[in-house]
């Protein structure tokens, strides 16, 4: 079940990212976003009112402390980018710095599995992450769809 919170919450900010390019292209709405995202979770896990009321507010923080700990690897990378002469030595630092990132996104799993375990049976939080990554795999696949055609 780790490997499925992982695999979730790196599509998660993968989704963020895509919902910062979005953004960049034309306005996304992110209440919307965010709505639209909860109710499809609510129904597709069958969470009530109460579960859900719990259940969101942690996985948004611990999606938002993800998110960040990526935005200081993207800040790394894109400083290494801007430098046009970059060294075998710099890339080896990205290279175990994104082995970092990853093993402190595993550490927050394991952090956050028994907050969640309190809030949601092992079934409904199985369900509300398949719905998550449900969810974020037919935005991205939106995405690229009106990406293609606005350039055609």
């Amino acid at each position: 079940m780790k490997k499925s919170v992982v695999l979730l919450l790196t599509q998660c900010l993968l989704l963020l990212h895509v919902a910062s390019l979005q953004a960049q292209n034309r306005k996304m709405n992110m209440a919307d976003y965010e709505k639209r995202k909860m109710e499809f979770i609510m129904k597709e896990a069958g969470l009530t009112k109460a579960e859900a009321d719990k259940y969101f507010p942690l996985n948004s923080e611990l999606t938002q402390k993800k998110f960040e700990l990526h935005k200081l690897h993207r800040d790394k990378v894109q400083r290494i980018k801007d430098n046009s002469n970059i060294s075998d030595e710099e890339y080896r630092r990205l290279l175990d710095d994104d082995v970092e990132v990853k093993l402190r996104e595993a550490a927050l799993d394991k952090l956050y599995a028994p907050k969640f375990e309190k809030v949601l049976t092992p079934e409904k939080l199985y369900r509300a992450q398949q719905a998550e990554k449900s969810f974020i795999q037919k935005e991205v696949t939106n995405f690229r769809s009106e990406q293609g055609n606005s350039r055609r």
